[in-house]
């Protein structure tokens, strides 16, 4: 496989760059434009808000709030989404008869439960939890059903000849199989959960950095509510990294892993 030195530098170079190309564009519009600072803030203030952001205190307690409302709801997902996407991919008849239920359950507005989940569980955290896990349940139970149905017909005719047990099968083929699926799953709902939890902040608490940017909105705080997005970004950011650099862990074996990383030597 080709191995370049440029690959290895590339994200270390564009990314930055892209992000001062689009400061400096954001400078000269509402420097050329003469644009309300309240309705698009400069990025000076916004660093400035976002320093000020970072050294309070209060600041800190919230994002312990919204991360473990993301932690919680992303593990129950990614527990359920194994057990149920296991259950489906080895029970195809049981698959098929719940198929309509799981279609609907996927399309729906999650967003419209908050008022419901509200009223069952309250404003604490227990109603974010509820609605990051339903919002990251889908992509891991569906990656992980499409994983037990990926094994090669080629692999299970090798264990049956060696006479493996259904559950040696299981164990050290099928689990294997679906690891990569797992955790593709596991990168889109991190993502997932975080807009849960931060969403279910904005519309139903009183906690958390979603409902400091409601604060800062009805403050017409503008430059704080783009430093509370940047926090939130970042810290998506963080959980997506985190989980990303598990799939490198415990699946170096894999094309996903070992390919990105030789294409970048």
């Amino acid at each position: 496989m080709p191995k370049s030195p440029v690959l290895k530098v590339l994200p270390w170079v564009v990314t930055p760059a892209l992000v001062i190309l689009l400061i400096v564009a954001w400078q000269v519009y509402v420097t050329a434009f003469d644009v309300n600072p309240f309705v698009f803030p400069p990025p000076l203030a916004v660093g400035e808000a976002f320093v000020v952001l970072l050294g309070d205190g209060a600041t800190w307690a919230e994002v312990g709030v919204t991360v473990t409302e993301v932690i919680v709801g992303f593990v129950i997902a990614v527990v359920l989404g194994i057990v149920v996407g296991v259950v489906l991919g080895k029970l195809p008849w049981l698959e098929v008869s719940i198929r309509p239920l799981i279609v609907v359950a996927q399309v729906a507005p999650k967003v419209a439960f908050i008022p419901l989940f509200v009223i069952w569980f309250g404003f604490g955290l227990t109603s974010k939890i509820v609605l990051a896990a339903l919002l990251a349940f889908f992509p891991v139970m569906l990656n992980v059903l499409l994983g037990v149905r990926s094994v090669e017909q080629g692999q299970r005719e090798v264990m049956r000849s060696l006479s493996a047990s259904r559950t040696q099968t299981f164990t050290q083929l099928e689990v294997r199989s679906l690891q990569p699926y797992l955790f593709a799953g596991m990168e889109v709902a991190i993502v997932l959960a975080t807009i849960g939890a931060i969403v279910g902040e904005y519309l139903g608490g009183s906690d958390g950095l979603g409902a400091m940017v409601v604060s800062a909105m009805n403050s017409l705080d503008a430059a704080r509510t783009f430093a509370l997005i940047l926090l939130l970004s970042l810290i998506g950011l963080v959980l997506y990294l985190i989980v990303n650099e598990a799939k490198r862990f415990f699946i170096p074996w894999h094309e996903s892993v070992y390919g990105l990383r030789d294409s970048a030597m």
